[in-house]
């Protein structure tokens, strides 16, 4: 009885274990496409992200501003503005500034991409709460000042 058992198992094909090279050249290729459809729109979703720290801190100051102006009937400290911009920690990818004009009846808040997936865009808003965005070779690609903030890929 042994010995027929033992024959049985000679008789059978042994399965070579592992992948074929065509069934891994597949799987990379099928890698590839997907990288190339997941990577770009992860650093776009990255970049909206970072992007709003720009409108939320340039809202922020702007109203800091408005009461300044309240208290002094001017936007100006001297030849600064009342109200410092912000720095870090608030100001993390886009650097600020504020420009004084008109004997301290008028302002200029700025923000301005410092690098990375930023780099290029630029915010601006003033004491009527005209809002801008500028794209200086930035990742979105538009063109011309803009008249709101852009938040995302027009």
């Amino acid at each position: 009885m042994t010995s027929d058992r033992v024959s049985c198992h000679r008789n059978q094909k042994r399965r070579p274990g592992g992948f074929t090279l065509i069934e891994v050249m597949i799987t990379v290729a099928v890698v590839a496409i997907l990288s190339m459809i997941a990577y770009p729109s992860y650093t776009d979703y990255l970049r909206r992200g970072q992007v709003q720290e720009a409108p939320r801190n340039l809202a922020d100051f702007r109203t800091r501003m408005e009461q300044y102006y309240q208290d002094n009937r001017s936007y100006a400290a001297g030849a600064n503005c009342g109200v410092a911009v912000p720095v870090a920690p608030a100001a993390n990818y886009f650097s600020y500034a504020c420009t004084i004009a008109n004997a301290g009846q008028t302002y200029v808040a700025t923000a301005t991409g410092v690098g990375g997936s930023v780099a290029g865009l630029g915010y601006t808003v003033d004491q009527l709460n005209n809002q801008g965005s500028t794209c200086s070779g930035c990742a979105w690609g538009f063109t011309g000042p803009q008249g709101t903030w852009v938040l995302r890929k027009p």
